[in-house]
């Protein structure tokens, strides 16, 4: 079964969707040049946003029937804005947990996930001090210690150079392989897009077309 099924989706009439179909358990890239839709996709995917016209179904059920905060938690989207508190990074890892009524997590487990997003950083760094790059590595090993079924990523190497960039897709990519996790990134970067993606969604043409 399809784990993303989208027919002759329209929203607000300035994006469109004819047909889009995700397979679970892959990595799927969505491209495309500006306007063409990709964050909305994202968006459209874990209920956000709710389209004007046409279906969505997760794993064959329409999303509008579903519980939205269930949703969310099993498709997980992770933006290109960064929320952290100006707090060590271990204290920022226990502050989304708390939020969330979870169990705190473990130091271990924390470098584990830093570990995974290429950040090599003592967990009682701050994160006010940290460099656009490595707060957005941070933010993402904190939703990715979620374990969530899916993980929805909006340009998560636009602040990284290419090594530290290959490095961060080739750990997650293998990470979700092994944990049977679906990953959806969006991407305008072609090249990481080519080497990493099982799938690639290519959006075409602006607002409208």
């Amino acid at each position: 079964m399809a784990l993303f099924v989208l027919e002759d989706v329209d929203f607000k009439g300035i994006i469109r969707y004819p047909h889009i179909k995700i397979e679970p358990c892959c990595t799927t890239f969505i491209c495309g040049e500006s306007g063409s839709g990709k964050s909305t996709l994202l968006k459209l995917l874990n209920g956000v946003i709710s389209p004007t016209d046409g279906s969505i179904a997760y794993l064959g059920q329409d999303i509008d029937k579903l519980d939205p905060i269930a949703l969310r938690r099993d498709v997980l989207f992770v933006g290109q804005a960064v929320y952290l508190f100006d707090k060590s990074i271990k204290d920022n890892f226990l502050a989304y947990y708390a939020y969330r009524d979870l169990d705190p997590i473990s130091e271990a487990e924390i470098k584990h996930y830093l570990d995974i997003c290429s950040l090599n950083l003592p967990i009682d760094s701050s994160c006010d001090v940290l460099s656009g790059g490595e707060r957005q590595r941070v933010f993402i090993a904190i939703n990715l210690s979620f374990c969530p079924k899916v993980l929805m990523m909006d340009e998560p190497t636009s602040a990284l150079d290419d090594k530290n960039a290959n490095a961060l897709m080739e750990n997650i990519k293998s990470h979700c392989k092994e944990s049977d996790m679906t990953l959806i990134v969006v991407s305008h970067d072609r090249a990481i897009a080519e080497k990493y993606a099982d799938q690639i969604i290519l959006l075409e043409g602006g607002p409208g077309k």
